[in-house]
């Protein structure tokens, strides 16, 4: 007997939920006596890191998939989760039971707000989103959108927003349950046995900084003067690799160090006289 597609995901939502519910341990505390959500996982051995130059996030006026409208002013006073998914994306179908239970248990604290990429119609991305119970808004990330977060070159991506609407911290790759919550509870001035460290961000955490960035990956800048290092760095932050990221030369080695174009640009800007 073939099982119907939809069936299936709704079986694995289930037993994603179950393992996220395990990964998650038990409840520390549902609530304290003053109605402050208790921990769902321990923070003890958690580091969160937090960039030193926090962005302000890009003008948002977005519109998610149920009518409803969401600003930057809307946003404001709550942690924010802006996560860049597609329902292709295998990381980001196994991360979403767990956005599901922190989006319940910090509802008061707390919105994630999913930005799909996907091609699909947006009908097919809502039925998708039900099939896994997603409880937090998903809206359809638009070109102009991701070029606004610096182009989003892989899914799932994850913008962490503090409740002044600053983005402190950018996540690639699948989410990390007890990091994710406890950047949440940091945040939003809960407690936490996490520790918590201010890092120097020069494009490492948000590529909006990389214009700090004094060392390129791959670019040797020794020797040289500090008005020529300063020179060469100003044209490293200015022009554009032509590998199709739409970043600078700066901000592409150091989002990709691995990338073969941005290297011999970069290299013949730095040997320039």
């Amino acid at each position: 007997m073939t099982i119907p597609r939809s069936v299936l995901i709704v079986i694995l939502a289930a037993v994603m939920a179950v393992v996220v519910g395990v990964s998650l341990t038990r409840r520390l505390a549902d609530t304290s006596a003053d109605g402050v959500p208790g921990a769902l996982t321990s923070g003890r051995g958690v580091s969160i890191q937090l960039s030193d130059k926090p962005i302000d996030a890009p003008a948002l006026n977005l519109t998610d998939l149920d009518g409803r409208v969401l600003t930057n002013e809307s946003l404001r006073g709550k942690v924010v989760l802006l996560n860049f998914w597609a329902t292709w994306c295998t990381p980001c179908r196994e991360e979403i039971p767990m956005l599901v239970a922190l989006q319940d248990h910090y509802r008061d604290q707390l919105v994630i707000v999913g930005l799909s990429i996907d091609e699909l119609p947006a009908a097919d991305v809502q039925q998708f989103a039900g099939e896994f119970a997603v409880n937090y808004p998903i809206v359809m990330a638009t070109p102009e959108l991701q070029e606004a977060f610096g182009g989003i070159s892989a899914v799932p991506s994850t913008f962490v927003m503090n409740p002044d609407g600053k983005i402190v911290q950018r996540h690639l790759g699948m989410l990390q349950a007890r990091r994710t919550e406890h950047e949440v509870r940091v945040l939003a001035g809960l407690p936490t046995e996490a520790s918590i460290e201010s890092v120097r961000d020069t494009g490492q955490v948000l590529l909006a900084n990389a214009a700090y960035a004094t060392e390129i990956p791959g670019v040797d800048l020794t020797g040289r003067t500090a008005d020529a290092k300063e020179a060469v760095l100003k044209r490293l932050n200015t022009e554009h690799c032509s590998c199709g990221c739409g970043l600078t030369l700066a901000a592409c080695r150091i989002n990709d160090p691995t990338c073969e174009v941005s290297l011999p640009l970069a290299r013949a800007v730095a040997q320039t006289p």
